[in-house]
């Protein structure tokens, strides 16, 4: 029983990092941005509060440091493919390989740090309940941020007139520049709230999944947490269930791992990219599932003069 509470708290953990950067880039996606530079951005982000933390010993300055990096990349990006109209898709691959070589070139002095120790997250009272309480009250603050966060942008986005325009942004921005709303302000403060996230989540893996610094340490969570996005058809809750189900993959796999299981170590490690495959060829067999959830102006340019 013991076993398993610590397989639904390692996949807690896991799906926190899939979690926190899926829901920043539902946001810009909302907004009608995609953004692939995500695990570029996470690695930068990864290294960046890394580097904080050796530095001044405080894991929120490090988190601070992550999002400030995930955010400054994500500006960077929105400039370019949102003024500069140039083409997301192909902007956001560039980001990506950018980040995966800078962060590489940057780390270099880090692959060796190591951080302070590591305090206990336990919450008084309810760490202490059987079985519950190591499966889900012993995790970091972060760990429960991710619910937090989802369900303040299930209410931003389905109760508050700013995510209303922000999701009209996404359907139709030309109608909503029409109506006098700034929509490229707008999708602009999107893509850097995706950055920050994208950010957070990957000083996080660094700081307190692992934690440590090594090259390609986001081995490609990015590209799954780009995958959630439209495996849960643009629904916040459905990104959160979908994060916490790619985490428990990925624990089961390593769990498998390490009793001796006899399957080629290469397949395991597959697992989770397998799985990721596989949901999306079925979400795909329904198209018209995904054009009635998918923002209608998700990947297109906007001009305003046009």
């Amino acid at each position: 029983m013991n076993e398993i509470a610590l397989l639904v708290a390692a996949t807690f953990n896991a799906g926190t990092v899939l979690a926190i950067a899926a829901l920043g880039l539902l946001i810009n996606e909302k907004a009608g941005i995609v953004n692939l530079g995500a695990e570029g951005m996470m690695l930068c982000a990864a290294v960046a509060g890394f580097a904080a933390v050796v530095y001044t010993g405080n894991d929120w300055v490090g988190f601070l440091a992550g999002m400030g990096a995930g955010a400054l990349m994500a500006a960077a990006f929105g400039v370019m493919v949102i003024w500069l109209n140039t083409n997301q898709y192909a902007t956001g691959l560039a980001l990506s390989l950018f980040g995966a070589g800078l962060s590489a070139f940057v780390g270099v002095g880090y692959v060796q740090a190591k951080l302070p120790p590591r305090g206990d997250y336990s919450i008084p009272f309810l760490s202490d309940i059987p079985f519950l309480g190591t499966a889900l009250f012993k995790q970091h603050p972060l760990a429960y941020f991710a619910l937090i966060l989802m369900a303040a942008i299930v209410y931003f986005l389905f109760k508050s007139r700013a995510g209303l325009v922000l999701r009209s942004v996404g359907e139709s921005p030309e109608s909503a520049h029409a109506l006098g709303y700034p929509v490229r302000r707008i999708r602009l403060l999107a893509v850097i709230f995706g950055g920050a996230m994208c950010g957070l989540a990957g000083a996080y893996l660094s700081v307190i999944y692992t934690p440590l610094w090594v090259q390609g340490m986001v081995a490609g969570k990015g590209w799954i947490a780009l995958a959630l996005t439209t495996f849960a058809t643009w629904r916040p809750a459905r990104v959160l269930l979908g994060a916490y189900l790619f985490g428990g993959v990925t624990m089961v796999q390593l769990a498998l791992q390490s009793r001796g299981v006899a399957v080629s170590e290469q397949l395991l490690s597959m697992t989770p990219y397998i799985a990721t495959i596989v949901v999306l060829a079925l979400i795909s067999r329904n198209p018209a599932w995904i054009r009635v959830n998918m923002p209608q102006s998700l990947g297109k340019p906007f001009y305003p003069g046009g």
